[in-house]
């Protein structure tokens, strides 16, 4: 079972959501449209990599890539949740990143088949402490950032997404039901790119959380 710690609280985390192509300009670097309603796809727990611990590269791929994300932390069940309630289901935010084996993916998509793999591998789903959803004053305004070798990779701001986060805990809840342990992942910002074994990892969230890791 994987747990995560906000404040004085644990978590069983139970699912892991993550919306695709959330952020325009990051669609249109993978040369995506962006849907009419979010896209979501899924990773196991046994994706996560917590704090502290280094970023592994999947023998199997040749081109792993880093997605820096906000991460959203469900604390309470729910069904249908009003959008005017849907902050209140929040119980942190952390900054993650949604690691991607790019060439098994494009394999796969060509293919026409799931990709799953790329996705969803052990080590896929990196996760920086968390912390309570009440430091944050403006979900719709928070600042994401990523840095390989201290070179800045990622650059973005919720403000740029698609589908905000409180609409996606509505269409989560609406589609799936919320359960507390969730996790969301919300979507990257362009600037995606290939990580290579001995980089430097740095990603943040605002002046809040800055989680650094080395790839191995």
């Amino acid at each position: 079972m994987r747990t995560i710690q906000i404040g004085q609280n644990e978590l069983a985390v139970s699912n892991i959501y993550c919306v695709a192509t959330n952020y325009v300009a990051h669609a249109v670097e993978m040369g995506a449209k962006v849907a009419e309603s979010p896209i979501f796809f899924m990773k196991p727990t046994t994706a996560i990599v917590p704090p502290g611990q280094p970023i592994p590269l999947p023998a199997w791929s040749q081109s792993v890539h880093h997605e820096v994300e906000v991460v959203v932390a469900i604390g309470k069940d729910g069904v249908d949740v009003r959008r005017e309630d849907a902050l209140s289901y929040i119980a942190g935010y952390a900054i993650g990143l949604d690691m991607t084996a790019r060439d098994i993916q494009a394999e796969l998509k060509k293919a026409g088949r799931p990709w799953a793999l790329a996705k969803g591998y052990r080590g896929s789903a990196v996760l920086s402490e968390f912390i309570p959803a009440s430091l944050i004053t403006d979900p719709a305004d928070i600042d994401l950032s990523l840095e390989v070798n201290g070179q800045v990779r990622q650059q973005g701001n919720t403000r740029h997404l698609v589908f905000g986060i409180a609409e996606i805990i509505v269409y989560v809840s609406q589609r799936f039901g919320l359960q507390a342990g969730d996790l969301i992942y919300t979507g990257t910002p362009e600037g995606v790119g290939q990580v290579l074994h001995g980089d430097s990892v740095t990603a943040k969230l605002g002046s809040l959380i800055t989680d650094t890791r080395q790839v191995v």
